[in-house]
């Protein structure tokens, strides 16, 4: 079996912490090291380090996500995003390549797509 895992340099881990749990619904997990934390949610783990001298996730370029997230029902995902004030950086459609998708940028500064496989195709 293979778990995506993703790690991340973050510049304020509070800040990326609260994101992580509060809007996107990650369980945020203390790992026994100031400077880490572990955001879990139906078997997806990012692990977070906070790097504030790191180069800012903004200026990495256009093509930089650094997930894909797969969902169960990107219409809602979308609907809960938007009206949690989440940045949308791609609208919601449905691309020629199968995928109803749309991109996030989280609150460091990352980008996420989450898609789903389109109705009918």
């Amino acid at each position: 079996m293979i778990r995506p895992r993703y790690v991340i340099a973050v510049p304020d881990l509070a800040r990326s912490a609260h994101f992580y749990g509060e809007v996107l619904g990650f369980e945020v997990r203390e790992v026994g090291d100031p400077g880490w934390r572990f955001f879990v949610r139906e078997g997806c783990v990012i692990m977070a380090g906070e790097c504030p001298d790191a180069l800012p996730p903004a200026e990495l370029g256009d093509h930089s996500y650094f997930a894909y997230l797969e969902v169960d029902d990107v219409d809602r995902w979308h609907v809960d995003l938007v009206a949690k004030g989440v940045e949308l950086i791609k609208p919601l459609r449905t691309e020629s390549w199968g995928m109803r998708e749309f991109g996030i940028r989280t609150a460091d500064g990352h980008r996420i797509m989450l898609g789903a496989a389109a109705r009918g195709g």
